[in-house]
């Protein structure tokens, strides 16, 4: 997929606990904060800088974590290009005994990140 893609660029407006998985597929990662931070507003220059990267990269997907009021995202998106999508990608950091009771599968979710994934970089 990462071979194909039309992009190899990833933008968060949001935490973001996928550094590993950027690394390992060589893909180019922005974030509103880094890591799983427990900071919720990002600065005026933050969101500048993120909005300015989507019109700069021709992205068409702003990723979101699971869970999130997507605030940040509406705001890069509402300052950029028009078109842009936003996404959310399962970390599974909210994952609840009984949403496995429920049916919910690791295979699952990662199937699911794929096809965002996927969309996003292409």
């Amino acid at each position: 997929m990462i071979n194909s893609a039309a992009r190899t660029t990833l933008l968060f407006a949001d935490r973001f606990p996928f550094r590993y998985l950027a690394e390992d597929y060589g893909l180019t990662y922005y974030a509103a904060f880094s890591g799983c931070s427990a900071e919720t507003e990002a600065s005026f220059e933050t969101i500048v800088f993120l909005s300015g990267k989507v019109d700069e990269l021709g992205l068409t997907t702003v990723l979101t974590i699971e869970g999130s009021n997507s605030k940040i995202a509406g705001t890069i998106v509402a300052a950029g290009s028009e078109n842009v999508q936003i996404l959310s990608v399962d970390s599974m950091q909210s994952t609840t005994s009984s949403d496995v009771e429920n049916g919910t599968s690791y295979l699952a979710i990662m199937a699911d990140n794929l096809d965002v994934l996927t969309q996003a970089l292409n």
